[in-house]
């Protein structure tokens, strides 16, 4: 219902203005800081020592928001299974790059295989909780199914990783991934309602938590989100995708997602092969960064880019 998805905004929203004033300060005393990458831009050395695991305060809002509409929701409960699932892989990550006082955390051996394991069980979900077939939605095809088969599955576990390191890597400016990610949260909330899907109240209380915790994550940030909030929202948008067979439409509504990724891997390759670089730094909002750009206008430039491709998701459908 539409009251609902309205619901869950607002009581996400106000859960989390509620929680970050309680646990941002908590995560001051226990030392909770953030460790900036040695190679990264200089005006990011300030940013040392930022409380981060900000993801908590996502989830826990987002968590309490969902209980209340949690029974009888499959749809719903298989969302937050892998959005908790990758939530607590970052938790694990961000964790130990704490303890231990390092920019790395989990080896990629780890996280790859803690990745799957999750991916593995969603698929599951999907196939024999909620009883889903192996079609997905074409863009701009006047909504047309095409049933892939068993390349479903492949599709599956190689677009729910991609989403979710691409989320990650997005994940490197004050209020970036948080700014980009309510947007196709809205997105997907207005879709999953007009399809009649459970995941719509689950995506509407993503979309009402980011922008609680924007109001502490734009900049200058008083808290990051780290890898716990920005791989729990890599697995929310590949999760509500896939269930609402909508995959493909992740290379239209998340561009941003797509293009930093790919800055990452262009840049890698490139130099491994000619020991030049593409870009002055990857991901490609470093570049911006070092161009001259100034950090707000990189956001804002990237969100607005995200509001324009939502509307012609939209039209896609």
């Amino acid at each position: 219902m539409e009251r609902d998805m309205i619901y869950a905004a607002v009581i996400a929203f106000l859960l989390n203005i509620i929680v970050s004033p309680i646990m941002i300060p908590i995560l001051h005393r226990l030392k909770f800081g953030q460790n900036v990458r040695d190679d990264g831009p200089q005006t990011h050395l300030k940013k040392s020592g930022t409380p981060t695991m900000g993801g908590i305060i996502i989830l826990t809002s987002v968590f309490i928001t969902s209980l209340l509409f949690l029974r009888g929701n499959r749809e719903l409960q298989s969302v937050l299974f892998i959005t908790f699932g990758f939530g607590m892989i970052g938790f694990l990550d961000d964790y130990i790059k704490v303890v231990k006082k390092r920019s790395l955390g989990l080896t990629a051996a780890q996280k790859l295989l803690a990745q799957l394991f999750v991916t593995i069980g969603f698929a599951y979900l999907l196939r024999f909780y909620i009883g889903m077939d192996t079609a997905i939605l074409i863009p701009f095809s006047n909504g047309l199914l095409l049933d892939i088969g068993y390349a479903y599955y492949p599709l599956l576990v190689f677009g729910v990783l991609g989403v979710v390191n691409a989320v990650n890597l997005t994940d490197g400016l004050d209020g970036l991934a948080a700014s980009v990610t309510v947007l196709i949260a809205t997105f997907f909330a207005v879709v999953a309602y007009a399809y009649g899907s459970g995941a719509d109240v689950f995506a509407a209380a993503v979309a009402g938590s980011l922008l609680g915790f924007l109001l502490f994550n734009s900049h200058p940030a008083k808290v990051f989100m780290g890898d716990t909030g920005s791989l729990a929202l890599g697995g929310f948008v590949a999760a509500i995708s896939f269930i609402l067979k909508m995959p493909l439409f992740i290379l239209i509504v998340g561009l941003i997602y797509v293009i930093e990724n790919l800055s990452v891997i262009l840049q890698v390759g490139y130099f491994k092969m000619y020991h030049k670089r593409i870009f002055k730094m990857a991901p490609i909002h470093h570049h911006f960064e070092l161009s001259g750009w100034e950090e707000t206008k990189v956001v804002s430039v990237f969100a607005i880019i995200t509001a324009v491709m939502c509307l012609i998701g939209l039209v896609a459908i």
